[in-house]
């Protein structure tokens, strides 16, 4: 009789946990599904826009921010919420660790869940500068300066100013950016795309001056880039870089003056008309390598690493003269009497050529 009255005894208490385990976990279902309900259904991000386009929302975060320090930029920014909401959320989507700093266009109403993902993801909008081969310092100033996407701290520097914020000591700052596409957030400094393309350049310069002849008649790296920057104007087609680079590395060892219009252009500066005179080869400049020999005392354009490594690796030729063909290419020479015909048979008759016409 008390076998069966325990049997039934054990059995109902059983019975009476169940609905109790089944209750709870119907009660933690429903409290993760009203949690992640709100995080990405309550729309956190304001209705009306703050930029020309009215279906998105702009904001920026900066680096190196905290999960609270992003909570108050984006509250700063318009996007009302309270920064333990901001927190935990995060932390419930396993991103807490994974937000990117940068400037975000958010749809607008959008809910909290959708931000902190897109900001774990790195969607962001970017921006870019690009600074092309055998542009001059005027150009890449020129060219940084305008952009609305920066905020302009170098605008009123000059050169010298220039170099001492990027703690540079270069005679000038032509030359010194090396060419390439800059990626950046908007409203990042100005002096960032600076530094970034400075860097860069020395990093290049050190790699390819360790691969110096021991012949070479260069003496530094900054002669290097200034040989890099006349080879960048003088080619025409990327196929003859080395034998241009050849050419003048042969006339520095034998004492020749570069005799290069660029140098000449250079020295006229930005009010070049395009039309290069006798007059402007007589007139003594530092970048008349016509009538002084050697490097100039700078360099005139922004070289391309195919440049420098041309100037560093020229081509095995003994040549010592070149010109246009015409269509790009150059015809080279090693004797003057060569040169001279080969002017003739490119130069001299096309030019009479076009007069006729």
């Amino acid at each position: 009789m008390r076998k069966k009255i325990q049997r039934s005894t054990l059995f109902s208490k059983k019975k009476s946990k169940s609905p109790n385990l089944v209750a709870y976990l119907l009660g933690l279902a429903a409290f993760f599904v009203l949690i992640y309900g709100a995080i990405f259904f309550l729309p956190v991000v304001p209705a009306q826009s703050n930029v020309a386009d009215l279906t998105v929302y702009k904001v920026k975060i900066n680096p190196q921010s905290s999960l609270a320090s992003i909570a108050g930029q984006l509250k700063e920014q318009g996007i009302a919420l309270p920064s333990y909401t901001f927190q935990v959320s995060a932390r419930a989507l396993f991103v807490g660790s994974k937000l990117k700093p940068g400037t975000y266009l958010f749809s607008t109403n959008a809910s909290l869940g959708k931000i902190l993902l897109q900001i774990a993801r790195g969607d962001r909008i970017k921006e870019s500068v690009a600074i092309i081969p055998g542009m001059t310092i005027w150009q890449v100033r020129g060219l940084v300066n305008s952009h609305p996407a920066l905020i302009h701290q170098t605008k009123s520097m000059d050169s010298k100013e220039l170099l001492q914020a990027l703690n540079l000591n270069y005679p000038g700052d032509e030359g010194i950016f090396l060419p390439d596409t800059y990626i950046f957030d908007p409203d990042d400094l100005d002096i960032t795309i600076y530094r970034r393309a400075s860097q860069a350049m020395q990093k290049q310069l050190s790699q390819s001056w360790s691969k110096k002849e021991p012949n070479s008649p260069l003496k530094s790296s900054y002669q290097l880039l200034i040989l890099a920057s006349i080879v960048e104007k003088e080619t025409g087609r990327s196929s003859d870089r080395g034998l241009v680079a050849a050419v003048f590395i042969n006339r520095l060892n034998k004492g020749m003056p570069l005799q290069t219009d660029p140098t000449v252009i250079y020295g006229i500066g930005p009010k070049f008309d395009g039309n290069i005179r006798k007059a402007d080869l007589r007139k003594d400049s530092p970048y008349n390598t016509y009538m002084r020999k050697g490097l100039p005392p700078t360099p005139i354009s922004m070289p391309s690493l195919a440049s420098i490594e041309a100037v560093i690796t020229p081509a095995s030729s003994n040549a010592l003269y070149f010109v246009a063909k015409g269509d790009g290419s150059s015809h080279f020479s090693q004797s003057l009497d060569e040169h001279e015909a080969a002017v003739d048979r490119y130069q001299r008759k096309m030019n009479s050529k076009a007069s006729s016409n």
